[in-house]
C-alpha cells in the first residue's frame, strides 16, 4: 500500500516511507526539531481562498461535494513547478516506494480532506488500484 494519509501529529509508524506535509498553513508553534515530516509541499494544499470557504470565513460553508470538485480543479491547474511535484511523487510510486500525506491535526475524518483526495490523484496517475482499505 504505497500511499498513506494521517495527520502530521501522528506518530510515525513502520513503513510510512517518505512523510510530507501538505496542508497550506505549517503548525503554529511547533519547533523545527519537532517536525513530523520530512518534507512539506504547501502548493499541494487547498489554496487560501478554497480553504476559506469549507471553513465558512467568508460566508456559509461550502458543502465536501464542491469542495472536492475545486480542490482537484485547483491541482490541475496549478503551475509547472507544481505539477512537477506531483509527478515525483507518482514515480516514487511507481517505483513501489510509500509515502504518507499529512494533514493538519484538527482533521480527523480523512474522507472529509484532501488529502484523500490527493491520495486518489496520485494513484490513478501512479496506476495503482485504489479499492484497497484504509491505513494500516
Amino acid at each position: 500500500m504505497p500511499v498513506r494519509t494521517r495527520r502530521w501529529c501522528d506518530p510515525k509508524r513502520r513503513g510510512d516511507g517518505l512523510r510530507i506535509l501538505i496542508c497550506r498553513y505549517r503548525p503554529r508553534g511547533l519547533a523545527k526539531a519537532k517536525e513530523t515530516w520530512d518534507i512539506w509541499l504547501p502548493d499541494l494544499g487547498p489554496s487560501r481562498e478554497l480553504h476559506a470557504a469549507y471553513y465558512g470565513k467568508q460566508g456559509p460553508p461550502i458543502g465536501w461535494e464542491e469542495y472536492a470538485e475545486r480542490y482537484r480543479k485547483e491541482i490541475a491547474e496549478r503551475p509547472p513547478e507544481v505539477q512537477e511535484q506531483i509527478e515525483t511523487l507518482v514515480e516514487l510510486l511507481r517505483e513501489g516506494k510509500t509515502i504518507t500525506l499529512l494533514c493538519s491535526s484538527a482533521c480527523t475524518d480523512e474522507s472529509r480532506c484532501h488529502r484523500s483526495l490527493l491520495r486518489e490523484i496520485l494513484e490513478r496517475r501512479a496506476g495503482i488500484d485504489a479499492t484497497r482499505q484504509a491505513n494500516p
